[in-house]
């Protein structure tokens, strides 16, 4: 992350993103998949299996990331083997950027679920603990009660971000606010709608 100054004045906090090229590899019809989208890759991957190197010969590429966005219709200028690059997004633009969030490990209800803490006073004994979970009737929790357990590495989107800057040169994209995920981290930066 760093920050830039707008032409009023204002600092804003800005992600950069690496946007490396992506080239399409599939296109997805209705009357042959029974839907609409675009199938995109990116990087480069030295040891391919038959069945991927296949699927990709005719885009002439053996990429190392593949991901599907649906579109609501085949332009002129979608076709397999074209290269889509940081340019289709304009500074203004509102997108919403799906990653994996950061791994906490196991992490207790306080942490997690941002539980109270017992009294530490007048003979309290439970600090961190989570309290009572459940009555006498029906006996067995039910499902969904929240408890210590693994906390972070799902899927997340956060929506609304504006695009600060986009530069073709380097491959970078500058997004207002934070995005996902650890430094490195693979993420999506779709059209809001």
């Amino acid at each position: 992350m760093t920050s830039t100054i707008g032409t009023d004045g204002v600092v804003q906090a800005v992600t950069l993103l690496s946007a490396s090229p992506c080239v399409i590899t599939q296109v997805k019809t209705e009357e042959t998949d029974g839907y609409v989208a675009v199938q995109l890759g990116t990087e480069e991957d030295k040891h391919m299996g038959k069945a991927q190197a296949g699927h990709f010969k005719n885009a002439k590429v053996q990429p190392k990331l593949v991901r599907e966005f649906r579109i609501e219709e085949v332009g002129e200028n979608i076709k397999v083997g074209e290269s889509i690059s940081a340019d289709v997004f304009e500074v203004g633009d509102v997108v919403s950027v799906t990653g994996t969030s950061k791994g906490k490990g196991w992490a207790g209800t306080i942490k997690r679920h941002n539980f109270h803490r017992g009294r530490k006073t007048h003979g309290g004994q439970s600090y961190r603990r989570p309290g009572s979970i459940g009555s006498m009737y029906p006996q067995h929790i039910f499902k969904g009660k929240k408890m210590a357990g693994q906390m972070g590495a799902e899927q997340v989107t956060v929506q609304n971000l504006k695009v600060a800057l986009v530069d073709l040169e380097l491959g970078v994209i500058g997004v207002t606010g934070a995005v996902p995920g650890p430094r490195k981290g693979i993420v999506l930066i779709k059209e809001a709608k």
